[in-house]
């Protein structure tokens, strides 16, 4: 069953909803400081955090920011800060949901449900992608040969390094398919993503030169990630 770390400095309610996710078949580890949950995290990542904003010693806003640096571990927010800059604010810096207090604990119990179905939704289509990396692959003049991570363009090798081969070989098998660089960094590095990481982008620029004329068909959605599309021929 899923790991959830509970941050909230105030006991009674830190105490019923400890009791309400244990009942529900939750294992809880509970912090009532900013300092404490850090630790907690560090010695044993847990597979969603539910994170009080106004915490004593270090608060959640920039415990958000330094988990954020590590992990990429689903976080809902539980504040009594209502206004809607409070709730931006809290987005960005990078929890996945925000409810204020006071709140129901079915809706909490809700909230916490699709966050963890939505990671398992992920690590299914995760396993997906990876194991289609293993497959043979042809389109047009491109070949891609897994077992030996050989790829050809129009009959010529492109010399690859492996990374750049997984990258290609996924792009390529999902045309049209946007990807997130959070998605390909645990996808062909098998990484969580770090603010500020640009393997992905990197090997994105190294991709494009070798594949010269077809470089273009490697494009950027802006804020997003990446996708494959080849170009139309005209006749």
């Amino acid at each position: 069953m899923s790991v959830i770390l509970l941050v909230e400095d105030a006991k009674e309610l830190a105490q019923l909803v400890l009791q309400e996710l244990e009942t529900n078949g939750y294992t809880v580890q509970h912090a009532a400081n900013g300092e404490t949950a850090l630790e907690l995290f560090q010695r044993g990542a847990p597979d969603l955090v539910i994170l009080d904003w106004m915490l004593p010693r270090l608060d959640g806003l920039e415990l958000l920011r330094r988990i954020r640096q590590i992990s990429a571990v689903p976080v809902l927010m539980l504040t009594a800060r209502k206004e809607e800059t409070d709730r931006v604010i809290g987005l960005e810096v990078g929890a996945d949901d925000y409810l204020t207090k006071p709140f129901g604990m079915r809706e909490l119990l809700a909230r916490v449900h699709a966050l963890l179905r939505r990671i398992e939704n992920v690590q299914t289509i995760l396993a997906a992608d990876r194991s289609s990396l293993h497959m043979p692959f042809t389109c047009g003049g491109l070949e891609l040969d897994p077992e030996t991570y050989f790829a050809r363009l129009n009959g010529g090798p492109l010399n690859l390094t492996r990374t750049e081969f997984d990258l290609l070989s996924l792009l390529a098998r999902n045309p049209g398919r946007t990807f997130s660089r959070n998605y390909l960094l645990e996808t062909v590095w098998g990484e969580s993503y770090i603010n500020g990481d640009r393997s992905v982008d990197n090997a994105i620029l190294r991709l494009r030169k070798k594949l010269k004329n077809l470089g273009d068909a490697v494009e950027t959605v802006w804020s997003i990630g990446y996708r494959f599309n080849l170009p139309v021929e005209k006749p």
